[in-house]
C-alpha cells in the first residue's frame, strides 16, 4: 500500500538521525558513527544555512551531500533518479524532509522513521516539489482549458504542457544527493561501485567458458580416438559450444561495465586528490609538469583497463595450459617447461620495465620543456638571441631515440618469447616420441595445450607491456591519488550555520595568532618564528618589511592556506579544525602575490565572481559591476564588446599587469568577507590609480590586511 509523503518524511529534529540511517541503509556507511541533530532553534532555518548544516553533517559521517538544483521542467527525472537522497518538502513551517532510497516502478521508495522501507507515489512527491510554483497559475490555466472546451481527460497532460512551457526555467532547490566522498578508502569505493563482485563474474564466466570448451572437445576428441563420431557426440559438442557463446558475452558485458565504473571511480578520486594537494605541494611544478600529470593520468586508466583484463585472460589460460600439459604425454616435465618459460618471460620483462621508464622520464622531460619555451616564448624572443633558441634540443632528442630504440629491442625479444613457445612446447614432446609410451590421445591433448598457451603468451605479452606503462605512470599519478585520502577540515554541523550575515562588531577581536614558527621544509631555517598579531573588526592594517621576510607566508597562513608548524591561529575565538576550510574561505578573502594568482580562461564575470558564488544572480552582475568602476576599470569593461561576459585569459582578452591586479583585488571584495588580505595588491599601479583604488578598498572592506614591500 502506498503511503502519504508527508507521512512519510522526518522532522528537522530528527534530520542528522535521517541523514545517518539513510546512507547506513544505501551502503554508505558500515562502521557506527555519532551522528548529532540539528539545535532545537533550527526549525526556522533554511536556504545557504540549511544547506551548510546538511553538507557539514554529511562530512563529518564521511559522506558528500551535494546540494542539487534542477529547473521545473525536469524535476520527474530528478524525483526518479536522485538517489539516496534527502528531499525538504516545500510550504512547511517546521522543515520535513523526506529520505528517497531509491524509484521502482512508478513509485519511490522512502526510508520512514520507523526505519521501514515505504512507498510513496512518485507523482505526489512531485507534486509536493512544484505546487508553490504551480499556484500562482493554476485557476488562470483551468479556466483557459475550460474555455477552450478541453476534455477532462486531456487536461491533466494540457496542463502539465503549459506548466513546462510557462514555468519550466524556474528553479527547484532543497534536494541533497548523498554518495561516497572520492577521498574514502578505495576498497569502500571499490565496494560501493560493486567492483567485488563484477570482477568475480568476470573470473567465473571465463572459467566456466574455458570449462565448456574443453569438455566440449575432450567429447569430439574421444568420440574420434575411439571410432565411434555418432551423431549424439556432434550433437553434444555442438551443444557445449552454444553454452560458451552466453557465458562469453556475459564476460564481455561485466568487463565493459567494470571498466567504466572503475574509471569512473579513478577520475573522481584523481580529481579530489589535485584539489586536495597543498599550495607548495604543486608551486615548484610549472604548466609542463602538470600537463604530464594529466597524461599520465589518462595512461594509467587506458593501460590498466586493457593489460588488466587482457592480463587476467592470459593467467587463466596459463593455468588451464599448465593443467591440460600436465595429462598430457609430457607429463610434469611439461608443465615445467611451461613454469619456466613464464619466468624467462617474466624477466625480459623486467629489463623491459627499465628501458621504459627511462624513456618515459625523458619523453615527458622534453614534453614539460616544450610547454615551458611555449609559454616563455615572448620572453625567449625578447631576450635571447636566434641562435640560442633551439640549444640542446639535438642531444635530447638523440638521446630520446636511442632510448627508444633500447626499449623496442627488448620489446622484439618479448614478442620473440611470446611466439617461441610454440616451438619449445613442440620440442618438449621429442621424449614423448622417443620413448613412444604415449597414445595418441595424449599427444593430442599436449597439442592442445601448447596451442593453448602459445596464445596466452601472446597476450600475456601484450598485457606486461600495458601493466608496465601503468606501473611508471602510477609514480606520476600517486600523489594524487593518495592526496585525495587526506581529512578536510570540516566543521561541525553547529559551527557551519554560523550566519555570514551577521559580521562582528566593530573593535571585536576578529583573529589571533600566537607564538606562529613556520619553516619551508624538513630542517630549514625558520621564515617566522614566534609571529604574534592580533587583528580587530574594521581595522586597517599596513604590514611592510623586506623581501623574504616572511610576511606572504604569514598571509596564506591567515587565508587559511597553510598550517603553522608551531603556534595557533584563532579567527574569531576558533581555529581552523572548528571553523573549517569552507567556513574559513568564507571569512577571509586573499589576494596573494601577482605571481601566485591567475587570471582563469573564462569570462570576466567568472574570474570575479568565482570566490562568491556560482552561477551568480543578476544582482551579482550588478554589484560586479559597481566595484570595478570603483576599481577604475570602467574604460575596460566599456571597451569589451561583451563588458561582464568577455572572455578572458590566455586565449582571451588580454590584460594588462595593472587591470590583473584590479581584477584580483575586486574578486577579493566581492567575497564580502570578514577580513581582506591583499599582498602586493597595489605595486602595478600608478599612483593615481592607487590612490583611486586604496580609497574605494579602505572603505568597502570591513577589515583589512595590505602587505607591501620596503
Amino acid at each position: 500500500m502506498k503511503k502519504d509523503p508527508i507521512e512519510m518524511s522526518w522532522p528537522v529534529a530528527n534530520l542528522g538521525d535521517a541523514m545517518e540511517a539513510l546512507a547506513r541503509r544505501a551502503g554508505l556507511l558500515t562502521n557506527p558513527v555519532d551522528m548529532s541533530n540539528p539545535p532545537a532553534s533550527f526549525s526556522g532555518y533554511s536556504g545557504e544555512p540549511l544547506s551548510r548544516w546538511i553538507e557539514a553533517a554529511g562530512g563529518r559521517i564521511g559522506i558528500e551531500a551535494e546540494p542539487i538544483v534542477c529547473p521545473y521542467a525536469e524535476v520527474e527525472k530528478l524525483v526518479r533518479s536522485a538517489a539516496p537522497a534527502l528531499i525538504r518538502l516545500p510550504g512547511k513551517e517546521d522543515n520535513r524532509f523526506l529520505a528517497m532510497l531509491g524509484c521502482r516502478r512508478g513509485s519511490i521508495l522512502v526510508l520512514a522513521p520507523d526505519l521501514r522501507v515505504r512507498k510513496v507515489r512518485a507523482d505526489s512527491v512531485e507534486s509536493l516539489l512544484t505546487g508553490e510554483i504551480e499556484a500562482p497559475l493554476l485557476n488562470q490555466v483551468n479556466g483557459l482549458l475550460d474555455e477552450m472546451g478541453v476534455a477532462r481527460r486531456k487536461q491533466a497532460r494540457a496542463r502539465a504542457a503549459i506548466f513546462r512551457e510557462q514555468i519550466g526555467h524556474i528553479w527547484v532547490k532543497d534536494c541533497w544527493l548523498l554518495r561516497l566522498s572520492p577521498g574514502a578508502r578505495p576498497r569502500e569505493q571499490a565496494r560501493q561501485s560493486r567492483l567485488p563482485g563484477r570482477l568475480a563474474t568476470i573470473l567465473l564466466a571465463h572459467m566456466l567458458q574455458y570449462a565448456l570448451v574443453i569438455l566440449s572437445w575432450w567429447v569430439l576428441g574421444g568420440a574420434i580416438f575411439e571410432g565411434r563420431l555418432e551423431r549424439g557426440k556432434l550433437v553434444a559438442w555442438g551443444l557445449l559450444l552454444l553454452t560458451a557463446v552466453p557465458l562469453r558475452v556475459l564476460a564481455v558485458w561485466s568487463q565493459g561495465v567494470f571498466a567504466i565504473n572503475a574509471a569512473s571511480m579513478l577520475k573522481k578520486r584523481l580529481l579530489c586528490g589535485a584539489l586536495r594537494l597543498e599550495p607548495d605541494e604543486i608551486k615548484h611544478e610549472g604548466a609542463g609538469g602538470i600537463l604530464g600529470r594529466v597524461i599520465e593520468s589518462s595512461a594509467l586508466e587506458t593501460l590498466a583497463m586493457s593489460g588488466g583484463f587482457l592480463g587476467l585472460v592470459a593467467v587463466i589460460e596459463l593455468t588451464v595450459s599448465a593443467a591440460i600439459l600436465a595429462a598430457g604425454a609430457g607429463g610434469l616435465l611439461h608443465m615445467s617447461l611451461l613454469v619456466g618459460w613464464v619466468a624467462l618471460t617474466g624477466a625480459v620483462a623486467w629489463r623491459y620495465f627499465g628501458r621504459r621508464r627511462q624513456w618515459t622520464e625523458t619523453r615527458l622531460g622534453m614534453t614539460n620543456d616544450l610547454i615551458e619555451r611555449m609559454v616563455g616564448h615572448r620572453t625567449r624572443i625578447a631576450q635571447e638571441r636566434r641562435v640560442q633558441w633551439h640549444e640542446g634540443e639535438d642531444q635530447v632528442l638523440d638521446r630520446y631515440l636511442s632510448q627508444s630504440y633500447s626499449m623496442d629491442r627488448v620489446a622484439v625479444v618479448q614478442s620473440a618469447l611470446a611466439r617461441g613457445w610454440l616451438v619449445a612446447g613442440v620440442a618438449g614432446l621429442i621424449p614423448a616420441f622417443i620413448w613412444a609410451g604415449s597414445s595418441p590421445a595424449q599427444i593430442a591433448i599436449s597439442l592442445g595445450g601448447i596451442a593453448l598457451a602459445s596464445r596466452a603468451f601472446i597476450k600475456l605479452v601484450a598485457s606486461l607491456s600495458s601493466l608496465l606503462g601503468v606501473a611508471i605512470a602510477w609514480q606520476k599519478v600517486a600523489p594524487l591519488f593518495q592526496a585525495a585520502g587526506r581529512r578536510k577540515k570540516i566543521a561541525p554541523p553547529s559551527t557551519a550555520i554560523l550566519s555570514r550575515e551577521s559580521p562582528p562588531d566593530k573593535g571585536e577581536l576578529l583573529l589571533e595568532a600566537s607564538d606562529i614558527v613556520y619553516r619551508y621544509g624538513v630542517g630549514g631555517e625558520p621564515v617566522l618564528r614566534g609571529c604574534n598579531l592580533k587583528i580587530r573588526a574594521g581595522d586597517r592594517l599596513l604590514l611592510e618589511g623586506d623581501s623574504g621576510g616572511g610576511k606572504s607566508t604569514l598571509a596564506s597562513m591567515i587565508s587559511g592556506l597553510r598550517e603553522p608548524e608551531r603556534g595557533l591561529i584563532l579567527l574569531g575565538g576558533l581555529d581552523h579544525n572548528t571553523i573549517g576550510d569552507e567556513g574559513w574561505r568564507r571569512r577571509v578573502a586573499s589576494s596573494p602575490q601577482f605571481h601566485e594568482n591567475h587570471v582563469l580562461t573564462g569570462t570576466f564575470a567568472f574570474n570575479l565572481l568565482m570566490g562568491k558564488r556560482w552561477p551568480p544572480k543578476e544582482e551579482d552582475f550588478r554589484e560586479a559591476e559597481e566595484v570595478c568602476r570603483e576599481l577604475g576599470l570602467g574604460g575596460l569593461l566599456d571597451r569589451m564588446p561583451s563588458r561582464l561576459l568577455q572572455m578572458v585569459g590566455e586565449t582571451g582578452w588580454q590584460l594588462s599587469h595593472g587591470e590583473r591586479s584590479r581584477l584580483f583585488m575586486a574578486r577579493s571584495l566581492l567575497q564580502d568577507a570578514d577580513l581582506v588580505v591583499l599582498d602586493e595588491s597595489f605595486a602595478a599601479l600608478d599612483p593615481e590609480t592607487m590612490g583611486q583604488c586604496l580609497g574605494y578598498v579602505l572603505g568597502r572592506a570591513r577589515s583589512l590586511l595590505v602587505i607591501a614591500h620596503v
